[in-house]
C-alpha cells in the first residue's frame, strides 16, 4: 500500500493569508493528502506569502534559501509558493528559484492538487491569473479529516479585492479589484460551519464593509445576489448556532447609518471593530488618498460609541510616510489619545512595488521613522494597559482557545471586545477548545486579562452579547487617555 502523501503550509500575512491556507489545506485533503506535523515529514510544502510590506517578503526569500536543502534531501518533494509575492513576482520568482515547482495567485487556489500532480511528473507551473468569476469562491466543504486551527471560531470569506488604489498599498495589484460573493452562498457556509461546532465568524475581505457596493450603486443587487452590508450581518445573525459576527478590515469611507445601528441592533455582532486609519495628519492622509480627513475618523469612533458604549476599536498605523513632518506625526499622537484605541498594529512606511508612492521623493530618514515609531508604540502600551486596568472587576465569556502560552496548566481565550483572557481551568472544568466560558476578569498585564471560572449561576454583567449603558470613567466610551 503507497504511503498517504503529507503537505505542510506556512502562512504569513493577514487573516485573509490565514483563511486562504485554510481553504488550500482543506483542498489538499479532498486530494488526498495529510497535514504534517513538521516540515521533514512534508512531501508538499506550500508558502503562502504576504507584500504589503517588504519585511514579509524578504522573509520568503530567507526561507527559500533554507528550502533548497530541504527539497535536495529527499527525491519527490515538492515545494510552492503561493499568495501576494507569487501574484506580484511570477515568472520572476521561478526563475530566481528554480528549485521552487509552482507558484500560485490568491484567485488561483483551485489549482493546487493540479499543480501538485504537475510537479510529481516533473512539470513547473505559474497561475497569476485574475479571476472576476465568482465561481471561485465556490470551494468543496470541510473534509471530514480536515480540523481548523481554532476550534469553535472560523474565517467566511465575503468579499475580496480592493478598488481604493491608497497610495501606499500593493493589494489591489495582488488580489485585484472588489468583487462580492452572493449572499446565498455566504449563508450556506455559515450553516455548514455552525453544524460543525462554530460559534464565532469572523467575515473577510480587503474592505469588508464594502460588500455589495457596487452592484447596488448599479442596480444589480438582486441579480448578483448580493445585499447590503448591515443586511448580511442580520441574515448571519440568523444563523442557529451562530453567537459571535466579527468582520475584518473595514474602510471608514463605507459605514452607513445601517451598519453603525447594526452594532446596537444586532446582539451576536461583537464589541469591537478593527478600523483602519493609517494616520493622523490631514497632510499624510491626502498624500495616502485615504480620502477622509482625521476629524471625519474622529466623528464616525463618536457615532459607533453612541451606538455600542462599551466598542473596543484598534487601528493600523504608519509612520514616516514619505513626507511625514514631525507636525504631521504630532498629529497621528493626539488622534491616537483622542480615540483611545484599545490596541493598534503600527509600522514603519514600505515601499511597495507598482504604488504611487514608491516614486514620492521625500523620505523620511529611517532613523527619524524608528523614534516616531517606538515613540508611537510607547503610547500604544500606555493606553492598551489602562484599557485593560478598566476591565478588571467585569464579567465576561470567553471562547476558549486552548492551552495559554503562559502554560502553568492556564488556558487561553477570546473575549467579545477581542481581547485575550488567559485562566487557570480546573481538572473538572467542562471548558473545553471550542467552547464559551463564563470568567470574572481579576488581574491586567499590558498585553492580556487574567480571569478566573466563575461558577455563579448568575453574573451582575455579562460583556458578551449585553448592550450596556455604562461608559468608562472619562465618559466617552473608552479608557481615559495616556499623556505620551
Amino acid at each position: 500500500m503507497s504511503r498517504t502523501p503529507r503537505f505542510l503550509i506556512r502562512t504569513y500575512g493577514c487573516q485573509m493569508n490565514v483563511h486562504d491556507s485554510e481553504k488550500v489545506a482543506n483542498l489538499l485533503h479532498h486530494a488526498g493528502y495529510r497535514a504534517a506535523a513538521e516540515v521533514d515529514a512534508a512531501d508538499l510544502l506550500i508558502i503562502n506569502t504576504c507584500s504589503i510590506r517588504e519585511k514579509a517578503e524578504h522573509r520568503l526569500y530567507s526561507d527559500l534559501g533554507v528550502l533548497r536543502s530541504w527539497k535536495a534531501l529527499r527525491p519527490g518533494r515538492v515545494l510552492g509558493v503561493a499568495g501576494c509575492v507569487a501574484q506580484q513576482e511570477g515568472d520572476a520568482l521561478l526563475r530566481r528559484f528554480p528549485f521552487v515547482d509552482f507558484a500560485f495567485g490568491p484567485h488561483n487556489l483551485r489549482l493546487v492538487p493540479e499543480m501538485a500532480s504537475a510537479a510529481a511528473e516533473g512539470r513547473r507551473t505559474l497561475h497569476t491569473s485574475e479571476l472576476a468569476d465568482v465561481a471561485r469562491f465556490d470551494l468543496p466543504e470541510r473534509h471530514p479529516d480536515y480540523q481548523g486551527a481554532s476550534p469553535g471560531r472560523a474565517y467566511l470569506t465575503v468579499m475580496e479585492g480592493c478598488d481604493m488604489f491608497c497610495a501606499f498599498c500593493v493589494v489591489p495589484h495582488t488580489r485585484g479589484r472588489e468583487i462580492s460573493r452572493p449572499a446565498d452562498g455566504i449563508v450556506a457556509e455559515a450553516r455548514a460551519l455552525a453544524a460543525r461546532g462554530v460559534r464565532e465568524l469572523t467575515l473577510l475581505g480587503q474592505t469588508v464593509n464594502a460588500y455589495g457596493r457596487h452592484d447596488l450603486r448599479r442596480g444589480h443587487g438582486e441579480a448578483a445576489g448580493t445585499l447590503a452590508f448591515a443586511e448580511l450581518l442580520q441574515r448571519l445573525a440568523e444563523v442557529p448556532g451562530i453567537q459571535r459576527i466579527r468582520y475584518t478590515s473595514p474602510h471608514p469611507l463605507f459605514y452607513d447609518e445601517a451598519l453603525i445601528r447594526a452594532h446596537a441592533e444586532i446582539e451576536s455582532l461583537c464589541p469591537h471593530v478593527h478600523l483602519p486609519v493609517q494616520s493622523g495628519s490631514d497632510a499624510v492622509l491626502e498624500r495616502m488618498r485615504r480620502r477622509y480627513r482625521a476629524d471625519d475618523y474622529r466623528r464616525l469612533v463618536e457615532r459607533l460609541r453612541a451606538a455600542r458604549p462599551d466598542l473596543a476599536i484598534t487601528t493600523d498605523l504608519i509612520v514616516g510616510f514619505p513626507g511625514e513632518s514631525d507636525a504631521d506625526f504630532r498629529d497621528t499622537l493626539a488622534l491616537v489619545r483622542d480615540v483611545g484605541f484599545v490596541d493598534s498594529f503600527s509600522f514603519k512606511y514600505s515601499p511597495r512595488p507598482n504604488t504611487r508612492a514608491a516614486d514620492f521623493p521625500d523620505a523620511v530618514e529611517a532613523r527619524e521613522a524608528q523614534a516616531r515609531l517606538e515613540q508611537l508604540q510607547d503610547l500604544q502600551r500606555a493606553l492598551t494597559l489602562a484599557y485593560h486596568r478598566s476591565r478588571v472587576g467585569q464579567t465576561c465569556e470567553v471562547l476558549v482557545e486552548g492551552a495559554s502560552r503562559h502554560g502553568a496548566g492556564q488556558a487561553s481565550g477570546r473575549d467579545p471586545h477581542h481581547r485575550v483572557v488567559n485562566f487557570a481551568l480546573p481538572r473538572e472544568s467542562a471548558a473545553r477548545p471550542g467552547e464559551l466560558a463564563r470568567l470574572s476578569i481579576v488581574e491586567a498585564t499590558p498585553h492580556s486579562l487574567i480571569g478566573e471560572l466563575d461558577v455563579a449561576e448568575s453574573v451582575p454583567e455579562v460583556c458578551s452579547a449585553v448592550k450596556r449603558d455604562a461608559r468608562t470613567a472619562d465618559g466617552t466610551g473608552r479608557s481615559a487617555a495616556v499623556e505620551g
